[in-house]
């Protein structure tokens, strides 16, 4: 995808790349909703917020063309089966269409794959069809040899997106590890890169070697940065996601 250029992209195609994220832990309900309002204004794909909080970002965005996302087994992967199930279907119920489930990544360092395999079909399957299913691998845990077997494994399970990490582990997305990643599924599995991708031409980077998402809390600063670019309005001179500190 070395093509891809701030030149031959357009604004929609930008937005819809990114998931902005509202995870952070001490995020309030008031910064919470800022972020879904801000979603929508920039016709962002997603908002991926926290389990207790996919209520009111799909009472808030309902209608709009953003969907709501949220994490399952969120931070360290190391939840029971049952539990990410249990989570999967009430969120779903709730209102999101985009679940991003954390690996079991002891398992996986344990060469225990086939658990690891039914971990994250079992999520796959609690959603009937009715939500995206992203798998973080956590990279910044792994060797590249289980980065590759992880990848293979979320493919295996009928997970529709391979990602890199949480955003609180220590390091985040790399362009090796997306290469990596990419390289190791199929076109029918997509990539996500989260971590670090805090500026316009960092998501231009990865967009470049496959991905087509990315968390993100510095949504506005990208898009209004593309804007300029481009000669387009800027959508919000000075308008910032809640907390932008963080991994994402």
């Amino acid at each position: 995808m070395s093509e891809v250029s701030i030149e031959t992209l357009t604004y929609e195609q930008v937005a819809k790349t990114i998931d902005h994220s509202l995870l952070r832990p001490e995020l309030t309900t008031q910064e919470v909703a800022a972020g879904c309002d801000l979603a929508r204004r920039y016709h962002t794909a997603s908002v991926c917020v926290k389990p207790c909080d996919v209520p009111l970002a799909a009472r808030l965005l309902a209608g709009s063309d953003v969907a709501v996302g949220t994490v399952v087994g969120f931070p360290h992967g190391s939840s029971a089966t049952a539990v990410k199930v249990f989570e999967a279907r009430l969120a779903i119920e709730q209102g999101a269409v985009e679940l991003d489930m954390v690996i079991n990544i002891g398992w996986l360092r344990s060469g225990h794959d086939d658990d690891v395999l039914e971990d994250i079909r079992a999520v796959v399957i609690a959603t009937e069809g009715r939500a995206l299913v992203k798998v973080i691998l956590e990279n910044a845990y792994l060797s590249d040899a289980e980065k590759e077997r992880a990848s293979r494994l979320v493919e295996a399970a009928g997970a529709d997106f391979v990602k890199t990490s949480t955003g609180f582990a220590p390091s985040g997305a790399t362009i090796p590890d997306l290469i990596l990643m990419r390289r190791s599924v199929s076109p029918r599995v997509q990539v996500k890169a989260a971590g670090g991708v805090r500026t316009l031409d960092a998501l231009i980077d990865v967009l470049r070697v496959g991905v087509t998402r990315v968390g993100a809390t510095a949504t506005a600063t990208i898009l209004d940065e593309f804007c300029r670019r481009k000669g387009l309005p800027v959508i919000g001179e000075g308008a910032k996601a809640p907390i932008t500190t963080g991994g994402y």
